[in-house]
């Protein structure tokens, strides 16, 4: 005989309590090989596939794409064993069900199938993070309907095809005696609340025409809601998923964080030409953005103040020793913010790489929730949006971001004589708890400097 294994949504690291459910790789019905993955979810981090640690038929889905869900809460039931062929034809049944057991048992009347939790040889053993599925379950035992309740439902003759009897209080307190689960459904779309029922059929049996009863009683007893006056009306969008991620941490930096935000203008004439010298000089091709964290990295060793993060529990600013860089990225999904650790260590080539493979892995929402976190320091440069400058919001708990505008030519100053030169602006904004506006002042006046003359990188720092 199959055995009906439940599938419950792991935890997927990083702190992650929930997950929305993007789309759907299986149907019900459909047969799954061992770890094959079955189902896309959106987490606060990234887009992750999840694989499902038993191979058989798929018996049952819960959540339709859209739907968030918890960390533990059930996502499908498969049925393995050399007789799970069989459930193939009537797994549509098994789909409306909203109640997958989470130990052996059997339904009311004994017309149940029973469900039980997966025994260690049942699955791969593979597990995602922080979740085991091998791991010994105990059984939970049947509860069985109130007998002062089935005796009265009982005592009713079925001729009479009575309206069931709904409490204001639960009748059960274990599982509800309902077989089909298209009386569930129905019950579920007409929002009835089967706890609150007592069945008309044997054993306090919840039926087709309980349900149907109760529906009608319901409707005799609606009235109709006061009229409200219609104000404007918006489109709602959901703060879920990466973008609710992103509003939260805002949120908390504005808070907790009393930033400040300081700027120059700079000739960047001298930083293109040597860039388009390197270039020239053959070999792998530098981006601008790799030079312009080199030149931040530098920086930060001179300046460590800035590479931080504030320990409000033990009031003390704890200066990390790693610079783990991170900078923006605008995707189709949102902002998200792609993590190049150890940049300090870096040449300028290893970061151009970098840059690269983290972009293309965030434009295709590949990103995994290592590489968008334990950021040190952000580099943001908006100057791809065509705007000169701005004061973006600290990536919380980090304590600097350096903002990069548009490079464009103006009119500068340069050797006593006016000309035309690649000018940007530069822009910090820094945590004031970390340090004054003399050490923030120093920092931007070096990146400065090395973009105006990037032989400054030349020395030792």
């Amino acid at each position: 005989m199959a055995q009906v294994l439940e599938f419950r949504l792991p935890d997927l690291g990083e702190g992650l309590t929930e997950a929305e459910i993007v789309r759907w790789l299986v149907s019900v019905g459909d047969v799954v090989a061992i770890d094959q993955p079955v189902v896309e979810v959106e987490t606060a981090k990234a887009m992750v596939e999840v694989p499902c640690p038993y191979g058989g038929v798929v018996t049952a889905r819960f959540g339709e794409e859209g739907t968030e869900l918890p960390v533990g809460a059930p996502l499908l039931t498969v049925a393995v064993g050399a007789a799970s062929e069989g459930l193939v034809g009537t797994a549509a049944d098994s789909q409306d069900s909203p109640q997958p057991a989470e130990g052996a048992e059997e339904s009311p009347g004994g017309a149940g199938k029973p469900v039980a939790k997966p025994a260690a040889e049942s699955s791969s053993g593979n597990v995602l993070v922080g979740y085991g599925t091998g791991a010994p379950v105990a059984r939970r035992r049947r509860v069985k309907p109130d007998p002062v309740a089935v005796s009265a439902a009982s005592s009713v003759p079925a001729a009479s095809s009575p309206a069931p009897a709904v409490a204001t209080e639960p009748a059960q307190t274990g599982p509800v005696p309902v077989i089909s689960p298209l009386v569930r459904r129905l019950a579920r779309e007409n929002g009835l609340d089967l706890q609150r029922m007592t069945g008309s059929g044997p054993d306090g049996l919840i039926t087709r025409s309980d349900v149907e009863h109760a529906v009608q009683a319901a409707a005799v007893e609606a009235r109709p809601a006061p009229t409200v006056a219609a104000g404007p009306v918006g489109e709602r969008v959901p703060l879920r998923g990466v973008r609710g991620a992103v509003a939260d941490k805002l949120s908390r930096s504005r808070t907790e964080i009393p930033d400040a935000t300081c700027w120059v203008d700079a000739d960047a004439t001298e930083l293109m030409a040597a860039r388009a010298a390197m270039n020239a000089a053959g070999g792998p091709k530098v981006s601008l953005i790799a030079l312009l964290a080199r030149i931040c990295t530098a920086a930060l060793a001179r300046h460590p103040e800035l590479n931080s993060r504030v320990d409000t529990a033990a009031r003390e600013v704890v200066r990390l020793p790693s610079v783990h860089l991170g900078f923006a990225a605008q995707t189709e999904r949102g902002l998200v913010v792609p993590v190049i650790r150890d940049a300090h260590a870096r040449s300028v080539e290893s970061l151009t790489e970098e840059f690269a493979r983290l972009t293309d892995a965030a434009r295709r929402s590949a990103l995994t929730p290592a590489e968008l976190t334990g950021g040190t320091f952000t580099l943001n440069n908006y100057g791809v949006f065509g705007v000169d400058g701005s004061t973006p919001i600290i990536n919380h708990p980090e304590a600097a971001m350096l903002g990069v505008g548009r490079i464009v030519p103006k009119p500068w100053v340069h050797q006593g004589e006016l000309a035309v030169r690649q000018v940007v602006q530069l822009s910090l904004t820094f945590d004031h708890r970390v340090c004054d506006g003399g050490t923030a002042g120093g920092f931007l006046r070096y990146v400065a400097d090395c973009v105006e003359n990037p032989a400054v990188l030349l020395r030792t720092v």
